[in-house]
């Protein structure tokens, strides 16, 4: 079973990458452009340099923005993975249990989305069992649904935060939560932050998807913090404060 330390690298090893960040400029097959670099390419744009554009502060603001889209990004991907191992760790899942996705025709091919974290109750020992299938049949019944519309478990997407509202990515959650009901599983959100775009989670929770965010007092339904406590035995909170003593990324200028 992996420590806290081990969850702690888990979740900031992805974060740490941003620490390097550098725009490309459209130099696509270099690392990122310096600001010398840079300084060369825009004083050798007719219409970029003529117009003052060669100074640091256009710099800066491109390795700001660049900078913040690449830690949203990584933040991501070390929260779907540190979630990832709490389950394992807490209900003693292994990576192939964990596991589930299912194909959808795009065209006229078939494509395959896989989903960042599963729990099956067969799965389960008897204690974490019984708590997640109570938290099932509460679960469904805050969302108006039967309690048989789900009897095999719960799959989850993971998120940082849900602030957009692009309807390419509500159609391929709707369609997530569609094949998961046709697998008996319960479509799920987990996500970290609580700043998320409230009509689009109003809308996953009318389509029956369960959406838990990252609220401090929120009910098990509703809360991932409070949901991994109750179901999995384990204290994000507390661990999000330990990670605040550790080594942040420090970013380069």
């Amino acid at each position: 079973m992996s420590s806290d330390r081990d969850l702690v690298e888990t979740f900031l090893i992805p974060v740490r990458k941003c620490a390097n960040y550098r725009p490309a400029f459209g130099q696509s097959k270099s690392d990122g452009v310096g600001f010398e670099q840079f300084e060369r390419i825009y004083g050798d744009d007719p219409f970029y340099s003529l117009i003052g554009m060669t100074v640091p502060s256009v710099y800066a603001a491109h390795r700001a923005a660049g900078g913040m889209t690449s830690v949203y990004r990584q933040l991501g991907i070390g929260a779907e993975r540190l979630f990832r191992a709490v389950l394992s760790n807490q209900l003693g899942l292994s990576a192939p249990q964990l596991a589930w996705s299912y194909e959808y025709p795009a065209g006229k091919k078939m494509k395959v989305h896989t989903l960042d974290a599963r729990i099956t109750l067969d799965d389960l020992q008897e204690e974490r069992r019984e708590a997640l299938t109570k938290w099932m049949e509460g679960a469904l019944s805050s969302i108006s649904r039967p309690a048989d519309a789900a009897t095999k478990g719960v799959v989850f997407e993971v998120r940082q935060g849900y602030k957009s509202a692009d309807s390419k990515r509500q159609n391929a959650d709707l369609r997530y939560g569609l094949n998961a009901y046709q697998a008996r599983m319960l479509p799920a959100f987990a996500i970290f932050s609580n700043q998320v775009s409230v009509p689009v989670i109003e809308r996953y929770r009318n389509d029956g998807m369960i959406v838990l965010t990252g609220l401090l007092d929120g009910d098990v339904y509703r809360s991932t913090f409070t949901f991994l406590s109750e179901v999995a035995g384990y204290d994000l909170i507390a661990f999000l404060n330990e990670t605040k003593t550790k080594s942040a990324p420090k970013f380069n200028r």
